[in-house]
């Protein structure tokens, strides 16, 4: 399993328009694209022009693996569903996959490190709020997003 650098990091608050979905572990990797794709229908815009871009997960539930799935951006449009993205701490790491177009490996594999390696050892605790952020950085021949972790101590 690689390693990643966790960062700690306090955010402002931040307020996001976009779209909701219950989504589970097996179902993620269709749910994401399905609501990316309807997103950029409502806003009439492109992956590479809705940036900074946001797809947030949270309060998982352990024993059915379901969550709630968000994904939006800055963007206010009446469409859209608001979201407040809290204040507080968090961990972050920076997650570019060995090839361009396997992001779901990559961010499953930090995830799980953060979650399994880090964590238990950090003096922190999960907050069950976790978010992708999408920049220019995403684009380009060496790709990276960054994972955003809701931590407390």
């Amino acid at each position: 399993m690689a390693k990643f650098e966790v960062r700690l990091d306090c955010r402002q608050a931040l307020r996001l328009h976009g779209l909701w979905a219950r989504s589970n572990d097996k179902s993620v990797a269709r749910d994401i694209p399905r609501l990316t794709a309807r997103y950029h229908q409502i806003t009439g815009t492109g992956a590479d022009t809705a940036l900074p871009f946001f797809i947030l997960s949270r309060n998982f539930e352990e024993k059915t693996r379901d969550f709630e799935l968000f994904v939006g951006s800055i963007t206010e449009n009446a469409k859209l569903e608001p979201l407040l993205l809290p204040e507080g701490q968090y961990g972050r790491i920076a997650v570019a996959p060995k090839l361009g177009f396997l992001w779901g490996p990559a961010i499953g594999g930090a995830k799980r490190w953060f979650y399994t390696k880090w964590l238990p050892g950090s003096g922190f605790q999960a907050v069950n709020l976790e978010y992708e952020y999408h920049t220019e950085k995403s684009l380009g021949k060496s790709p990276e997003i960054e994972l955003f972790f809701a931590i407390r101590r």
